[in-house]
């Protein structure tokens, strides 16, 4: 497949970029175009390291994900917390409908969606909806993921349907949700990570089950180099954009986003 260094520096964009408001994917593209990493296992490959972006979350927000474990004791729909049923049903609200998009779109956007030219266009698009975004949020009441509510969960599952268009970013979509649902910025973010667990992990999942048969007993210690570094990224990204989202607004995102844009659409058309 390649050498090992090819796949610790996908590993570091994965993790680096997965949670960030800039699109993981779009940069999996046109990084994996420019190392000329193409073909079946490379596609696997990608989907395989977002497993260890996933890890990540659910290492760094262990006692969340505990928490919704419901107990014959614990909370119910009702507790006004981020935790046991009520927990799950918020989570199951944000995912269904990327969940029901994905079914349906999931062909025709692998066929016309996933290239350098439609990335650097949703690269651009998401820069300038994050800055229309910081622009005309509402003032932020919802300081806590335990002050989540129903309707916000959903609406932010509707804004993450828009990041099946690669290089929107899921993290972005979903953070922009949150901010219309008058959630703040440390507030969005949090839940951003926590909702990309099960819609990642399925979609991972279901990829990989038409991959893995391109796959050989080769592949393992290159996939493994690239799982590792992208956990080890993706802990020291969330851990950095939590201490920095509480003391900037998002905009920085947007202009690198708008910025790098235009090179690569240029850079793809050369």
């Amino acid at each position: 497949m390649g050498d090992l260094w090819v796949a610790a520096v996908l590993g570091i964009v994965e993790g680096l970029t997965e949670f960030l408001p800039v699109s993981s994917t779009g940069h999996l593209i046109v990084v994996g175009d420019l190392l000329k990493f193409s073909g079946q296992k490379a596609a696997c490959f990608d989907i395989f390291i977002q497993l260890g972006a996933i890890l990540a979350v659910v290492v760094l927000y262990r006692d969340r994900f505990i928490g919704l474990i419901p107990r014959l004791n614990g909370l119910g729909v009702g507790d006004g917390q981020f935790a046991g049923l009520r927990g799950l049903l918020l989570l199951g609200l944000t995912t269904l409908p990327a969940l029901v998009a994905g079914v349906l779109l999931h062909k025709l956007i692998k066929e016309h969606l996933f290239g350098p030219i439609t990335v650097a266009w949703a690269l651009g698009l998401g820069g300038v909806a994050i800055i229309l975004a910081e622009r005309f949020r509402p003032k932020p009441r919802v300081m806590s993921l335990d002050g989540l509510g129903y309707g916000s969960a959903l609406l932010i599952g509707i804004f993450q349907c828009i990041a099946m268009w690669p290089g929107i970013s899921r993290s972005a979509s979903t953070i922009i949700g949150g901010l219309f649902s008058g959630l703040d910025r440390r507030t969005a973010a949090e839940y951003s990570f926590l909702a990309a667990v099960p819609v990642m992990a399925a979609a991972t999942v279901y990829d990989l089950s038409k991959a893995w048969r391109f796959l050989e007993v080769s592949d393992l210690g290159f996939f493994a180099v690239g799982f590792v570094v992208s956990f080890v990224a993706a802990v020291a990204a969330v851990k950095t954009f939590i201490e920095l989202v509480q003391r900037w607004s998002l905009v920085p995102y947007a202009i690198y986003r708008i910025a790098i844009a235009p090179l690569i659409y240029l850079y793809f058309m050369r």
